[in-house]
């Protein structure tokens, strides 16, 4: 074989894995986009089904909560809100609701003939078992944009994710609002 043969086949074979590693690499990049698309869907799911049993609720806590309807309200008005939202918007008041029934929760302890009421009861862990849901989606969703966030900022892939489109997506972050510390005495007003 001649040198210029040999030369030829080399830069060939290079090319080819070249091409090779761009084409796993655009596909690791492409599945771990599909990965948070699919983590964000499952919060809006999860929002979706809480937001169903919000009115059950609403309606087992008012009969015995009559002249305390802020907290039902509010919570009211983010669901009929949360449910024409975009994603973005339904996860974002999907915490603010998270934090409503907590405080529900707490003023609910005034009326102990609603907490001994099987319906209620059985709503209210539902509605826990739904927030612990979420909590588990909310965490898997931003383990999930991390590590596609990194793929995309990390050399070598970073090469492919600029030629091929690929953003950054943003993590669900907690407002500072529901970060400081709950008075419940003041729950109890």
């Amino acid at each position: 074989m001649s040198a210029i043969t040999i030369i030829s086949c080399l830069i060939i074979g290079l090319l080819l894995l070249l091409v090779f590693w761009g084409i796993v690499i655009s596909n690791n990049l492409i599945a771990k986009r599909n990965r948070v698309k699919q983590c964000k869907s499952g919060i809006c799911v999860a929002l979706k089904q809480r937001n169903d049993l919000i009115p059950n609720l609403v309606a087992s806590v008012k009969v015995y909560m009559g002249h305390e309807n802020q907290i039902l309200t509010r919570i009211s008005e983010l669901r009929s809100r949360v449910s024409s939202a975009p994603e973005n918007e339904q996860i974002k008041n999907g915490g603010e609701i998270s934090s409503l029934l907590t405080r529900l929760n707490v003023a609910v302890e005034n009326y102990p003939e609603l907490k001994a009421n099987v319906q209620f009861l059985h709503l209210q862990s539902q509605i826990e078992e739904m927030e612990n849901e979420l909590q588990a989606i909310r965490r898997t969703y931003n383990a999930a944009v991390t590590d596609y966030n990194n793929a995309i900022e990390m050399f070598p892939s970073s090469i492919i994710a600029s030629w091929t489109k690929h953003e950054q997506q943003e993590l669900i972050e907690i407002p500072e609002s529901e970060k400081q510390q709950v008075n419940v005495s003041d729950l109890f007003k």
